[in-house]
């Protein structure tokens, strides 16, 4: 097999370990998303403004980025990202009005924030979803960290990035530009009702693609891979 060959085949994931796994997904889910999501709904009912809500409930991804710091040595992106969009939701729930449909809009703010914020790490170095790839992708050793970095040489890999970071990007500003229109067309109450199962939804329809169009990019490269092994073992066959 001929180097370019060789160097078009990527290397397998080293085995992970299930109890560092297991105990990077709780952390990560439970310090990111379930606790800061309690906190807030726990001190907005108990009177607490939606700005000192959401600035209390920022401090969960800090201490999710000082126990990655501490365990692995490096700063967890996926927290840092957490922390800059716990921080855009509080910029947006201080401008403009408060009236219903105003929260209902700040949501859509919040939403095509993170759209743009998608959007524009395309002009990065490596797009936002390489980084919520290798959180979950891995069990945050070295050595499934460096597997997942050296992924990064095959053209394949880095457009499969790309093109998931544009999708994510372009959906959420979609269904951020969709929500301010029903905001405005439709009462509030069906709007409450509306609103949360358009985040969700989108979420998880994004979700669904993704695992999707992962595998198959996966399956498409390893495709290639095999006939361009085969094409160089024809090579040498015929010398």
């Amino acid at each position: 097999m001929s180097a370019q060959t060789a160097q078009a085949v990527q290397p397998e994931p080293p085995a992970r370990s299930g109890g560092a796994a297991a105990l990077g997904w709780i952390l990560t889910i439970g310090l990111n998303v379930v606790a800061p999501i309690l906190t807030y709904n726990q001190l907005h009912d108990h009177g607490w403004s939606e700005f000192g809500a959401l600035l209390v409930s920022s401090a969960w991804p800090v201490l999710d980025s000082m126990v990655s710091l501490a365990w692995r040595r490096k700063l967890d992106e996926f927290a840092v990202v957490t922390l800059v969009f716990l921080v855009i939701t509080a910029v947006v729930s201080l401008v403009g009005a408060h009236s219903a449909r105003a929260l209902l809009i700040k949501d859509s703010g919040v939403t095509g924030l993170f759209g743009l914020l998608c959007l524009a790490t395309l002009l990065a170095p490596r797009p936002l979803m390489f980084y919520f790839g290798r959180k979950f992708a891995t069990d945050g050793t070295p050595e499934s960290t460096a597997w997942w970095n050296g992924l990064w040489q095959f053209d394949g890999f880095r457009r499969t990035m790309t093109v998931m970071t544009a999708v994510w990007g372009v959906a959420y500003l979609a269904e951020a530009a969709v929500r301010v229109v029903l905001a405005y067309t439709l009462p509030t109450d069906t709007m409450v009702v509306i609103s949360p199962i358009m985040i969700y939804g989108v979420l998880g329809l994004l979700a669904v693609w993704t695992t999707f169009y992962g595998k198959r990019s996966k399956a498409e490269g390893e495709r290639r891979a095999a006939e361009a092994a085969a094409a160089a073992e024809a090579q040498v066959q015929g010398a």
